[in-house]
This record gives structure tokens, sequence and C-alpha cells, in this order.
């Protein structure tokens, strides 16, 4: 018996030491089938929908290898000094990515500077709130033609259909949090006559980040949708003007490589929110 204890805290011992241990079966079994479970639905729809797509010669729904050739061919076929990016790359790419971040940034700024203010002023939310619910129920497909006088045709109104499309997440959520703060915090900070700034970064907004993180990362999604639909509308380049062009053009590989691109792009940008707000929330976790 006292073997088996010494043998099991020397085996402690050495987990918590610098020498790295190797993982024990089970853990990697674990690990086998976690990622069967999250990567071999994909895996399989993509070589069911290969020997299909190849067997019935279907033209709206190429093979996926024809459509991971045909990006290949129209971004990444470049030469190794401009990191194989085409020309293409670089005219529907980084235009998109350029739009993309600064609607979703302004977007972000005045939708929690406003979702703070709001939710901490009464007066302020019975005064605006009723307004900013009846602006978010309207589509910002149907404001386009009014975006269009305002502000052209061209980039300013490409971030600013971004910007009020995805802005509505970000404010409801930060006026939420903001409501949702303990008033015990809120009351000792007066005790302590703590100042405005104070507040506001020690007790507002640590207090209201979960569920202004959550705020931010739906709009991620809906900047990428916003993105694609001003570009198809009232742009000369990027992703969504690409996806109109391949559609004139009956390009079917061209559309689907589009398509595809935009997927990996909102996975890529939703997997790098998720270890943000892992990290930013991890002492709620420990908590």
């Amino acid at each position: 018996m006292d073997g088996c204890a010494r043998h099991g805290s020397q085996r402690a011992v050495r987990r918590g030491g610098a020498t790295p241990v190797p993982l024990a079966p089970r853990e990697n079994g674990t690990i086998v089938i976690a990622s069967i479970r999250r990567f071999g639905l994909p895996a399989a729809v993509a070589a069911g929908w290969e020997i299909v797509a190849r067997a019935a010669g279907m033209f709206y729904f190429p093979p996926p290898s024809v459509i991971l050739a045909r990006m290949y061919e129209m971004w990444f076929s470049g030469p190794p000094s401009r990191g194989f990016l085409t020309p293409e790359a670089a005219s529907d790419l980084l235009p998109s990515l350029a739009r993309l971040g600064t609607g979703w940034g302004m977007a972000a700024v005045v939708g929690i500077a406003l979702g703070v203010v709001i939710g901490s002023l009464r007066v302020v939310s019975a005064l605006l709130e009723p307004a900013l619910h009846f602006a978010r129920s309207m589509p910002p497909s149907a404001l386009f033609p009014m975006f269009m006088l305002l502000f052209g045709i061209g980039t300013p109104l490409q971030v600013a259909l971004i910007v009020f499309g995805v802005i509505w997440p970000i404010l409801i959520n930060t006026m939420e949090g903001v409501r949702s703060i303990d008033p015990g915090y809120l009351d000792t900070a007066a005790v302590l006559r703590l100042g405005l700034g104070h507040r506001l970064f020690r007790i507002v907004l640590p207090a209201a980040l979960p569920k202004i993180l959550a705020g931010l990362r739906l709009s991620i999604s809906l900047a990428l949708i916003m993105m694609v639909v001003s570009e198809m509308a009232g742009s000369t380049d990027g992703m969504g003007y690409r996806l109109r062009e391949a559609e004139g053009s009956i390009d079917v590989a061209a559309m689907w490589s589009v398509i595809t691109l935009l997927g990996v792009l909102g996975i890529v940008l939703n997997a790098a929110f998720v270890a943000l707000e892992r990290r930013h929330l991890a002492w709620r976790t420990h908590a």
C-alpha cells in the first residue's frame, strides 16, 4: 500500500516538473475521438460530394478538388517573393479585409461607448432606447439607396453599411452587461470616491466584459456578411465583387471558390476570437 502511494506521488511530481510526461493511452484515445468528432463529418461530406459530383457530372456543384484547384489558380499560385499570392488575391482579399476590419472596429468603438452610456444612465436609456430598437429593426439592404446617396459608391458606402449592420449586437450586449453589474460594486466605488475613469476601467468594463465579448463575437459573422453584400452592389474590387463577376460569367467553380474562402475566413476569425475570449475571461473560470 505504501509502495503504491509512493509510486503515485512520484508520478504526480514528475507530471508537475519540467520533464515532459507522455500522455496516457486513455488521454491519447480521448484526443483521437475528439478529432474524429470535429473533422470526421466535414471530411465525410467532402468525400461524398466528390464522389457524387464526379459520378453525376453536376454543373452547379463541382467536385471539391475542382474548387480547390480553382482557388489555387485564382489566389495562391503567385511567386514566392509575393507569398504565393496572385495579383487577383491583392485585389480581392486585401480590400475586403480592410473594409471588414475598419467597419467592425468602428462599430465596436461606437457600440461599446454608447452601450456603456445608455446602460449606466436611466434618463439616456429612456430617451434613446426606443429609437435604437426602431433603427435596429431596419434591414441594412433596405437602407442601401439612402446610404448610396449619402456616401456614394465606394469604400465609404461599404464601411457605413458594415457599421450599421453589425453595431447592434455590440450595443445591446454592452447595455445588458452594464445593467447586470452587481450594485454592491458601484456602491463600494461611491464609498471609496473613485473617479469616473477608475469606475469605468476597474469596475464597469471588467464586469460587463463577458457580454461585450459575446456581442463582438456575434458581430464578426455579421460583418463578414455585410462586407460581401455591400461589395456585390457597390464595388469594383473585393470578394463580393469577385462573386458577382463569377456569377455574371457563369464561372461556377470560381463562385464556389469565393464561397469556400469566405467560409474559411469566417472559421478563422471565429477561432481567433474564441481564443481571445478564453484568454481574457480565464480569471472568471478560475474564480
